[in-house]
């Protein structure tokens, strides 16, 4: 399993918090919750995306590249 998507899932959760808590004295309850919800609307699509299209069927090969000697 990648980390890629766990992490930008984990992170875009961790900027929702902080923006509803940046927002507390500023915004009202429902304008907050609304931001809010977009972003974890925006994490939970992107999350599932890389998931999905982020990781490939095959795994890169390891093997050295072809190498022919220059005379």
């Amino acid at each position: 399993m990648e980390t890629t998507p766990i992490v930008f899932t984990i992170f875009l959760i961790a900027l929702a918090a902080v923006a509803f808590f940046v927002l507390k004295k500023v915004v009202k309850m429902a304008i907050r919750a609304a931001i809010v919800v977009i972003i974890l609307l925006i994490a939970i699509v992107g999350g599932i995306s890389l998931w999905m299209f982020g990781t490939g069927k095959n795994p890169p090969s390891n093997r050295p590249a072809n190498v022919k000697p220059v005379r």
